[in-house]
Formats: structure tokens, C-alpha cells, sequence
């Protein structure tokens, strides 16, 4: 069952109107409760006093000390009589410092005894905490009459039950930032293998090179990685940890070449690929199989001349993912 209310603002008829939302749930408040096992007598001790408020123990949710402020005839200074009124005050005045604010969201609840259901009030409005305004809550959260009548539950036997639940919205800076570069500047790298006969059987690398702000180099197997042995060179493009930004998601579109020295009839492939770049694992994306061995050793072909083989990279596209701080 969800009653909504809506209440406009009479001052202007383009401010958006708050809609307030009464619905009965099981769960008992999360973070308080206030039980009362006497409201007459306590309006009476309130009234004897002259004091038309009461205030809880201070509790502790999202970092921050509350207490409950109850008035049991309503705050007549705000309009409210014939209602009850109950608000959420920030216990510490001192624990926002000028300038500073704490966004919460608000619940309040009273017990229906007889369904053994907790009325919840809410609304949409985001509450906002500083060091000037350190209060919020509901002028009119329940009518008297309605809490009065104890065919509702709210009030049996001169016993209540109020609670309350506050969400802090921590504003920690976290998000993503994507962006791309098409054809950017120093796109393209080339690496010149000399002696490349005598290279050692397992991976090697080319110097680093920069890109976009980025360091990349290339790594190549000369007699193939493990799924290539002995029968193809591998050749792979990698995303190194050091790069600008140590947690990065790049996308990037490449192309990997072995230089045909003599006819220009070229070996590549082309990549479309995700590097992640963190501070333990460089990332890489190539080909085991990139291109036989045959082939570069096949004088006629001349991708090997005077034992020279000539690889080269060009990044055409590159798109970050990069966490804002």
C-alpha cells in the first residue's frame, strides 16, 4: 500500500513540485528507533518545561552523529499544529566545516501496532546538511487525528514507535572519462631488427615509443611463442604500466607490418583490441601465427635483406576509458 502526496510550491508554478511517499513496510528502521511507552506523559513533561521538542540519544550512521527531534503537538513555528513533526539534526554542528555539506537521503517511520507494519515516510528530495543548516525532516509527518485514532495502530495503549534511516551520499570523485584520437600524432613506429638470425629464441622487444601519452613497444618471437614454435614469427603490440595514467582501459586500432624491403609487397594484419594497463601486468594483443618462417627466410620475398627485418607499427584510432580523480 503507497500513498503519494504531492505538495507544490506556491511561490512559483515552474519549480518542480515535491512528491511526498507513504507506504507500510516490514523491515523495523535500520539505524533508530525511538519507543515511547507514555505520549501523554511525555507531552506533559514537555509541557511543564515549557519545551515543545524532544531530542534523542546521539547515534552514529554513514559518519556522521544524529539525533532524532520529535515534537509531539507539532512545530508551531513552522505551521504545524495539528500534526507531529520530526526531523533528523546532525548531533555535531562542528563536524561540517564551513563550506563543506553532507547530502543525505531520509526515512521516517511509526509503528502500526495492530498490522505490525512500519508506516514509511519519505521523500524526493535529496537533504542537505551544512554548517548553518543542520536539520531536516517533515512538518506534518503524520496528522494528530490519524495518530490519535487507534483503529490505525500508531497510538495503543499510550504506546509509539518512530524511527528513522539516513543514507550520506559520499561524493568521492569516482567516474570515467572516454575520449578518442583518430590518427594521432607519431602514430606510427618502425623497428629496424639487425642481425635478426641471432636473436634469441624466446621474446624480444623493441624500444618504447609514445603515443597518444601513452607508452607502448613491440614484441616479437622470432621463432614463435608457444603456440607458434618453430613455425611462424609472433608479433604482438603492447601497452606498457607506466604509462600516463597507471589505471587505464585503452581501446586502440592498429596495424602490425613486416616490410617487404625489395617488391613492398607487405605482411600485415590489422587489430582492434582493449589494452589494460595497471601496475602489475603489461598488455599485449597481437598474433602467435603472425607469418611463417618460410616466408622471412625466402630470400625471393624479401622481407629478410642482409639479415635485417624491418617490423613497423601504426596506431590509426585510440580510445580511453580513464577514472577521473
Amino acid at each position: 500500500m503507497e500513498d503519494r502526496t504531492l505538495h507544490p510550491d506556491p511561490s512559483s508554478h515552474s519549480v518542480r513540485v515535491l512528491e511526498i511517499s507513504r507506504s507500510k513496510r516490514d523491515a523495523p528502521p535500520a539505524h533508530y528507533t525511538l519507543k515511547i511507552e507514555s505520549f501523554s506523559q511525555l507531552c506533559r513533561i514537555l509541557r511543564d518545561n515549557d519545551l515543545e521538542k524532544y531530542e534523542s540519544d546521539d547515534f552514529e550512521a554513514g559518519g556522521y552523529k544524529w539525533k532524532m527531534v520529535l515534537y509531539p503537538h507539532g512545530n508551531w513555528n513552522r505551521g504545524a499544529n495539528g500534526h507531529i513533526s520530526l526531523y533528523l539534526a546532525i548531533a555535531e554542528a562542528k563536524a561540517i566545516p564551513p563550506g563543506s555539506q553532507v547530502d543525505v537521503t531520509l526515512k521516517f517511520f511509526v509503528y502500526d501496532h495492530i498490522r505490525d507494519k512500519y508506516l514509511t515516510i519519505q521523500d524526493d528530495k535529496m537533504r542537505r546538511y551544512h554548517y548553518s543548516k543542520t536539520e531536516n525532516g517533515f512538518d506534518q509527518l503524520i496528522s494528530l487525528k490519524m495518530f490519535n485514532d487507534s483503529s490505525n495502530g500508531y497510538l495503543v495503549d499510550e504506546h509509539c514507535v518512530f524511527g528513522t534511516e539516513v543514507h550520506v551520499n559520499k561524493y568521492e570523485g569516482k567516474g570515467e572519462r572516454f575520449s578518442i584520437i583518430e590518427e594521432p600524432d607519431n602514430g606510427a613506429f618502425t623497428w629496424k631488427i639487425e642481425r635478426f638470425s641471432k636473436l634469441q629464441k624466446g621474446r624480444n622487444f623493441s624500444k618504447e615509443f609514445s603515443v597518444a601519452k601513452h607508452n607502448w613497444r613491440l614484441m616479437l618471437y622470432p621463432k614463435g611463442d608457444s603456440m607458434a614454435r618453430g613455425n611462424s614469427l609472433s608479433l604482438f603490440l603492447q601497452l606498457l604500466n607506466n604509462s600516463a595514467h597507471p589505471q587505464l582501459r585503452v581501446y586502440a586500432e592498429y596495424k602490425l607490418t613486416v616490410k617487404d624491403q625489395v617488391q613492398e609487397s607487405h605482411h600485415e594484419i590489422t587489430g582492434s583490441d582493449w589494452f589494460i594497463s595497471n601496475s602489475s601486468v603489461d598488455c599485449c594483443w597481437g598474433c602467435s601465427d603472425f607469418m611463417p618462417l618460410d616466408d622471412i627466410y625466402d630470400a625471393s620475398k624479401g622481407f629478410l635483406v642482409d639479415d635485417t627485418l624491418i617490423v613497423e607499427a601504426q596506431i590509426s584510432l585510440l580510445a580511453d576509458v580513464e577514472a577521473l580523480s
